[in-house]
């Protein structure tokens, strides 16, 4: 496999898309800003649940979904501004070690949503802080064949596991997401009180 900053970088739309074509009814949660536009032009469902407004929330969100469901994984899509915000979060996922709880980070160094203000992920490496406090698989990837190939392993390990993806600026052009918070929340509750009930 290659090195981690070796290959071709994709979009975050692209990695996210690689992404999405392993997932069946896993529910998701998305940060704010582009990476949630981005996941409803891809792939909208209702097990989507998209952070709209508030940078730095995905990870604790998703973190309480999988301890409420240990026996279903649990994915959240991340940038790397917003675990910069919240990196006590990635402390309380080691501290609490939940098995079923895959963070997906893409990281493209910058503030993508803002203008593109350069982050401190390219020397504060965000991998290797997850792997610090306690995450059990940690993998850093560029290229689309890694993306799939570790994530694919991460759906079958326990965890708590982070895939850190090295993106390039590019955002595609998505309009926002169409719902209101109140028709998110309602509808992704709906949807995981339906998969509980299988």
């Amino acid at each position: 496999m290659l090195g981690p900053e070796e290959g071709v970088m994709q979009s975050r739309a692209q990695a996210m898309e690689a992404v999405f074509s392993l997932i069946t009814d896993q529910p998701v949660i998305v940060c704010n800003g582009f990476p949630s536009r981005e996941a409803y032009k891809i792939r909208d469902r209702a097990q989507n649940f998209y952070m709209i407004g508030s940078m730095g929330a995905a990870a604790g969100i998703g973190l309480g979904v999988a301890l409420e469901r240990p026996h279903e994984k649990v994915i959240v899509f991340d940038g790397d501004g917003n675990v910069l915000m919240s990196l006590g979060t990635l402390a309380t996922v080691g501290a609490l070690k939940p098995k079923n709880f895959i963070h997906v980070v893409f990281d493209n160094e910058v503030y993508g949503s803002t203008g593109n203000q350069p982050t401190y992920s390219r020397v504060v490496c965000l991998d290797k802080v997850a792997k610090a406090v306690g995450y059990v698989n940690v993998e850093r990837v560029r290229e689309r064949d890694d993306i799939l190939y570790e994530f694919k392993a991460m759906l079958n390990q326990d965890g708590p596991s982070m895939l850190l993806i090295k993106v390039n600026e590019q955002i595609e052009d998505v309009d926002r997401v169409p719902l209101d918070p109140d028709a998110i929340a309602a509808r992704f509750q709906t949807a995981l009180n339906r998969s509980s009930t299988r």
